[in-house]
């Protein structure tokens, strides 16, 4: 009878193990799902910025690319970042 609630025991607490990683690896791919939301949101932002200073050289008869680059790159590292979170959702994924 001993080795029977040594089983279950045993098989309670792999199911708990399991349980728990499931939840941590769940927690893990709405932390990456918020970044790349916020990533996202930061990148329309400056969108909306580009386009105002677009629209503002336009206005004055100025437009040089020059102006705009640190914005391209920071929208371009952004999105970098996001293929990153996204690669690592589908890592967990898979695992679970």
């Amino acid at each position: 009878m001993s080795d029977f609630f040594e089983d279950l025991g045993k098989r309670l607490s792999d199911v708990a193990d399991d349980i728990g990683r499931k939840a941590g690896d769940t927690f893990e791919v709405e932390k990456h799902k918020s970044q790349i939301r916020s990533l996202k949101r930061a990148n329309e932002r400056d969108f909306i910025e580009i386009g105002r200073m677009v629209y503002d050289k336009f206005r004055s008869g100025e437009v040089s690319d020059l102006d705009y680059t640190a914005l391209c790159e920071a929208i371009e590292k952004r999105d970098g970042e996001i293929v990153g979170h996204e690669e690592e959702i589908q890592r967990i994924k898979e695992v679970l």
